[in-house]
C-alpha cells in the first residue's frame, strides 16, 4: 500500500519529526551578520565545510550589497571546485495524473475536474521514453500523481520497462522517481527495481502554512511526508532528493528548513541528500495561494547561493520552470542539474515539442521550451560540460561514497573524463555537425586541462572508441 500511514507506527526515534519552527526562527532573529563573521563562513564552506543552521542564519541575514556579492562569489568558486564545469541533464517523464490530493498549487489537485486524466500504458510509455532516447537523454525521472494504483509494485513494473528501451545506440541508464512517500516494505520493491534517486519535496516545512494548502488526501499528514526518506533509508535506499516549493511561505525559513533536513540525514545515516531542488510557484490550472511569498529573482539568486555554501557536496536542481535567462544565470551559482526539452503533457514527448503549453494538460507552467539539442549547444558555446554520466551509479558510488570533495582529486579522476565520455556519445550520435565540432573542440580543451592526470591516455583512447562505436564506456 502507498496510503498506510494511520497503520504505521514510527517506534524508531530516528524517525521522528525534525523541524522545530521556533528553533528556526529563533536563529533567524538573532543571527547576526557581520562582515568579519560572514567573510570567515564563506570561507569555511570555500574549504568544505557544512554550515550550522546559525551560520545559515547569518548569511541569510545579510543585507550589505557587497556582502551579498560576496556570497554570490563564493558559490560560483565552489560549484567550480566540487563539480567544475559539469552540468549535468534529464528529463522527467510523467506516468499518472492521477491525484488524491488537494494540493493549492498542483494541477493535479483532486478538485480539479477539466482534468483529463491519464495514466500510461506500457506501450506508451515505451514510446516516451523512445522518444526522450532519440533526443540523445541517459537519466530520467519518472514522475506519479499520489494514488493507490501508483503502488510500489505499479511503479517497479514502470522503472522496467523505461530500463528495457533500445533504441539506435541509446538507452535510458539511470531511472530517478519521484512519487508518494512508501511504508519501507513499498521502498523496498522500488529499490529492487533498481531506482536510481527517490526524490520527495516536503513542498514548505511550515507546518501551518503546510496544513493550509494541503486541503485534502492523505498527503495533509505532514510527517508521514516529512518522515518519507527516513523510511527510504532505513529500506536500503540512500541516494534521495529532497526540496521545498518557494514562495509558499518566507523563503529564509525554507531555506533553514532544507539544511536542516540535512543536518538530520548526516547526524542519523552519516549521509546527505543526493540532491537539492528548489522550484519556485509558477502558474497552475486553478492555482489558489497567496502571493505574500512569491521569490523575487534576487531573492532567488540570493537562495541558491546561500544553499551552495551551506551544503557544498550536495547536487543542486534547477528545473524548466524557471525560464532561459534565469537558468543560464544561476547555473554559475550552484547548479549542478538541469532538465532539458522538457514536456509535461502526459505521453507529451512522443507527440514532438509543444510549442504552447495547455495547463489543463500538466502539472505546472514551464518557462523553459528549449530542445535538449538547443541546451546541448548553448552549454558548449559557454564551455560548460554537458553530463550524462551514470559511472558513479554503476559502481555503487552512492550514499557516504559519493561525497565527492572528500576524496582527493575525485573530479579529475572520474567525474570529468565520465562527462566527456557521455559528451563524446551525445555529439556523435544526436548533435549536428556544428555542435559537433564545437562539442570536440571543447573536449580537446577540457582533456587539455587533465593533462598531468595518468587517466588522460585511457581517456583518449576511450573517445577513439566510441567514434568507432562503442558505447556505455566510463571511469
Amino acid at each position: 500500500m502507498i496510503y498506510s500511514p494511520e497503520k504505521y507506527r514510527i517506534a524508531d526515534k530516528r524517525m521522528q519529526p525534525f523541524i522545530d519552527a521556533d528553533e528556526i526562527w529563533d536563529y533567524i532573529n538573532n543571527a547576526k551578520a557581520d562582515k568579519s563573521r560572514v567573510r570567515e563562513v564563506i570561507q569555511a564552506s570555500l574549504d568544505k565545510k557544512r554550515l550550522s543552521l546559525e551560520e545559515t542564519a547569518m548569511l541569510l541575514n545579510v543585507t550589505d550589497p557587497e556582502l551579498i556579492e560576496e556570497i554570490k562569489e563564493g558559490a560560483r568558486t565552489l560549484k567550480e571546485r566540487v563539480y567544475g564545469e559539469r552540468i549535468v541533464l534529464f528529463a522527467p517523464l510523467y506516468v499518472g495524473d492521477l491525484c488524491t490530493n488537494n494540493c493549492q498549487y498542483c494541477g493535479f489537485r483532486s478538485s480539479n475536474k477539466d482534468v483529463k486524466r491519464i495514466t500510461l500504458n506500457t506501450e506508451e510509455l515505451k514510446a516516451e521514453a523512445t522518444a526522450l532516447v532519440d533526443q540523445g537523454h541517459k537519466r530520467l525521472i519518472l514522475v506519479y500523481g499520489e494514488h493507490p494504483k501508483y503502488s510500489a509494485d505499479f511503479i517497479a513494473e514502470t522503472v522496467k520497462v523505461v530500463y528495457g528501451v533500445k533504441h539506435g545506440n541509446g538507452e535510458i541508464r539511470r531511472v530517478n522517481i519521484n512519487a508518494a512517500p512508501f511504508d519501507i516494505p513499498g521502498f523496498r520493491k522500488v529499490l529492487d527495481a533498481g531506482i536510481g534517486t527517490y526524490q520527495i519535496f516536503q513542498e514548505t516545512y511550515h507546518r501551518p502554512t503546510y496544513e493550509k494548502v494541503h486541503l485534502g488526501g492523505l498527503k495533509r499528514n505532514y510527517e508521514w511526508r516529512l518522515t518519507a526518506l527516513d523510511r527510504a533509508q532505513e529500506a536500503g535506499i540512500d541516494d534521495v532528493g529532497i526540496g521545498a516549493l518557494f514562495g509558499l511561505y518566507d523563503w529564509r525559513f525554507e531555506v533553514m528548513g532544507l539544511v536542516r533536513h540535512v543536518n538530520h540525514f548526516e547526524a542519523v545515516y552519516n549521509v546527505g541528500p543526493h540532491t537539492i531542488s528548489f522550484p519556485r510557484i509558477q502558474n497552475a490550472l486553478s492555482l489558489d495561494i497567496s502571493k505574500d511569498h512569491l521569490v523575487k529573482d534576487e531573492d532567488f539568486i540570493r537562495l541558491v547561493s546561500i544553499l551552495r555554501l551551506a551544503v557544498p557536496y550536495t547536487g543542486m536542481i534547477l528545473t524548466a520552470r524557471e525560464p532561459a535567462h534565469t537558468r543560464n544565470q544561476i547555473l554559475r551559482f550552484g547548479v549542478s542539474q538541469i532538465d532539458g526539452g522538457t514536456n509535461l503533457e502526459l505521453g507529451g514527448y512522443s507527440k514532438g515539442k509543444q510549442e504552447t503549453q495547455d495547463l489543463s494538460k500538466g502539472q505546472f507552467q514551464i518557462n523553459d521550451n528549449r530542445s535538449l539539442s538547443e541546451i546541448m549547444d548553448e552549454l558548449i558555446n559557454k564551455s560548460y560540460i554537458p553530463s550524462f554520466c551514470t559511472a558513479c551509479y554503476r559502481l555503487g558510488r552512492t550514499g557516504e561514497h559519493f561525497m565527492e570533495f572528500s576524496v582527493p582529486g575525485f573530479i579529475k579522476r572520474y567525474c570529468t573524463p565520465n562527462a566527456l565520455l557521455t559528451m563524446a556519445e551525445y555529439l556523435e550520435d544526436y548533435a549536428s555537425e556544428e555542435t559537433k565540432e564545437k562539442g570536440y573542440r571543447l573536449i580537446d580543451e577540457k582533456i587539455a586541462e587533465l593533462s598531468r592526470d595518468q587517466r588522460v591516455e585511457r581517456l583518449r583512447n576511450k573517445i577513439g572508441q566510441i567514434k568507432t562505436g562503442q558505447r556505455d564506456l566510463y571511469f
